[in-house]
């Protein structure tokens, strides 16, 4: 790295009687050279370029009321202190500092010559759409509900049903893990001979995303063995295996499928206002700089609920043009029906991926029913019909089911 580059990290600290710009610069030298005013000049001389440098301070008083007072405070570091690689720029950024107060990370600007490190999607949205042959709709993904237990007959045959429904991706649930009852050699067959059974029925290909687990070191071969398994994607609990773990399946050539990362123990991290990091940054921004094609994330309709403004914000930064990354699709999830698919379209835009577990298992006449259901709602909303309305016409019976299940839900 050239000894210009700078990265920067902006933080929202409260406190109610810090001085913010002390303690701006306590930031800035604290994880950089350590301590600066005690040093000789000659030390300062040899040391100023790996030193921190405060970018900017925010003072909010709030409301006056006790822990509303806050700044939101910018600090460059110098590429130099650290490799090009996420575990290296999050701990520099945030690693003891998470442990310094009220303190939360809200963003992350890594530079143009640290950026060109880190692989991105491999495909992205638009290269997934490729693989399907989609581009005039929005995408509809299904879950596997549920799984632990199931023998392999039993999760083909749930397989199938929903792909019957023309579904476009379907993911394992995050908590199937490699077990005797199907293991991955024999589910991922299973399930590919499924989708090729479907398509010929539906005429829809689909990817199905098989989950990457084991132990971190094993990874990259698991992923290898999906593959050759016949998988043409693979889901990833990013927060459990960690960014640098999915940016080296992202960047490896022998894994030509792409990656959906899943939002497992994100709660951990970012819905407090004080501590952890935003979500934009976390489900947004880094999942999308390490390589994932598709970001799931808790959408603001359902039981798991993130604030819209939120939603929108991590969406933001997966399709956002600031990244030299391909852009990744967004997927709000939990909680989604077919009722939801016109505020979902409202919401996010074209470029999503309708993403439904009960929603599609619940539907009244079965699985393939509830996957009809969804893509008769995208395609109503697309022709600018009301679901009530597409419902009523011939043939879309799945649709009116749907509704009279759940009911339509516009804001």
């Amino acid at each position: 790295m050239s000894n210009s580059a700078y990265s920067t990290a902006t933080y929202r600290l409260y406190d109610d009687k810090a001085d913010f710009d002390k303690k701006a610069t306590g930031i800035a030298v604290g994880l950089t050279v350590g301590s600066w005013t005690e040093l000789p000049e000659v030390a300062k001389q040899q040391m100023e370029k790996y030193l921190g440098k405060v970018v900017s301070v925010d003072v909010h008083d709030g409301s006056g009321e006790p822990g509303t007072r806050y700044a939101d405070i910018t600090i460059a570091y110098p590429d130099l202190n650290f490799s090009r690689d996420l575990p290296a720029f999050l701990v520099t950024v945030f690693g003891k500092l998470s442990m310094d107060g009220r303190i939360k990370l809200l963003d992350v600007q890594p530079s143009a010559e640290f950026l060109q490190a880190l692989p991105g999607p491999k495909f992205g949205a638009a290269g997934v759409r490729d693989l399907l042959g989609v581009h005039d709709r929005p995408l509809v993904m299904s879950i596997f509900k549920s799984v632990i237990g199931y023998d392999l007959p039993n999760l083909r045959e749930q397989f199938l049903q929903q792909a019957l429904g023309g579904v476009d991706l379907i993911k394992d649930d995050e908590i199937l893990f490699e077990n005797p009852l199907s293991p991955l050699e024999k589910r991922v067959p299973a399930c590919i001979g499924a989708a090729s059974e479907a398509e010929q029925q539906t005429g829809q290909k689909l990817i199905y995303f098989t989950n990457l687990t084991g132990p971190t070191y094993e990874l990259r071969d698991n992923a290898k063995r999906a593959v050759e398994a016949g998988a043409n994607g693979l889901l990833f609990n990013v927060l459990a295996y960690g960014f640098d773990a999915l940016a080296g399946l992202a960047a490896d050539p022998d894994i030509p499928v792409p990656i959906a990362a899943h939002p497992a123990m994100a709660g951990a991290m970012y819905p407090s206002p004080h501590y952890g990091i935003s979500a934009p940054l976390l489900l947004g921004k880094l999942v999308r700089m390490a390589g994932a094609d598709l970001s799931l994330f808790p959408s603001p309709y359902g039981s798991v609920v993130m604030p819209k403004e939120e939603n929108l914000a991590v969406r933001d930064a997966l399709l956002s043009d600031k990244l030299p990354h391909k852009k990744a699709f967004p997927v709000p999830s939990a909680g989604i029906h077919p009722g939801l698919v016109p505020l979902i379209l409202k919401d996010f835009g074209p470029e999503v991926v309708v993403n439904a577990g009960g929603g599609v298992h619940g539907h009244p006449g079965g699985a393939a029913a509830g996957g009809k259901a969804f893509r008769q709602a995208v395609d109503a909303v697309l022709r600018g019909t009301s679901l009530e309305d597409y419902a009523a016409e011939t043939g879309h019976e799945e649709l009116k089911a749907a509704i009279e299940r759940w009911g339509v839900r516009t804001s």
